[in-house]
């Protein structure tokens, strides 16, 4: 298998990404899509987006934590810190995994020009939030190849898409 760093996240028709450090809906079968999709890579988030997450050590999966607090720290083996882009991509080079930068916008943003593929969940809902994906992301740069539709039920509230994309060829 060929290694590759991948954006993943979920966001409503308005770009809408999070509220109050949480994402502001809930989706069962989308969140057992990430879960299928990221177990046994690495995933890379920022700071708030891993208290966000009550610093829930996601398992079978390695999580690097990007923060630009020197003093910030985490007491688990499975979670690595680091302060820039340049240590983790040295550090994704020296491994095997696929790396999942799963937030959040700054993060995303930030790895925007090592990003070969995307995993893009379109919610189907507009809803009230504090962040958004970035507005200046260039997602011309990436083809779909292909998509899943879900239709909402009594366990997820809404309709959603998964696109996978790649980027193009230049």
């Amino acid at each position: 298998m060929t290694k590759k760093i991948i954006a993943i996240w979920a966001q409503a028709e308005d770009g809408l990404i999070g509220k109050d450090k949480v994402m502001p809906w809930h989706l069962p079968a989308e969140l057992q899509h990430f879960k299928a999709t990221t177990t046994g890579h690495a995933i890379l988030m920022g700071r708030v987006t891993f208290d966000g997450l009550q610093r829930r050590v996601l398992p079978n999966r390695i999580s690097l934590i990007m923060s630009k607090d020197k003093n910030y720290q985490v007491d688990n083996e499975n979670v690595l810190l680091f302060s820039n882009v340049e240590d983790v991509l040295e550090w994704y080079h020296k491994q095997d995994r696929n790396l999942y930068v799963i937030g959040g916008a700054q993060i995303i943003k930030a790895f925007e020009p090592y990003l070969e593929e995307l995993v893009q969940t379109q919610i189907a809902a507009k809803l009230e939030g504090d962040t958004y994906f970035p507005e200046e992301f260039n997602l011309s740069l990436f083809e779909t190849v292909s998509s899943k539709s879900y239709t909402k039920d009594e366990k997820n509230p809404y309709d959603f898409t998964i696109q996978y994309r790649k980027r193009k060829e230049v």
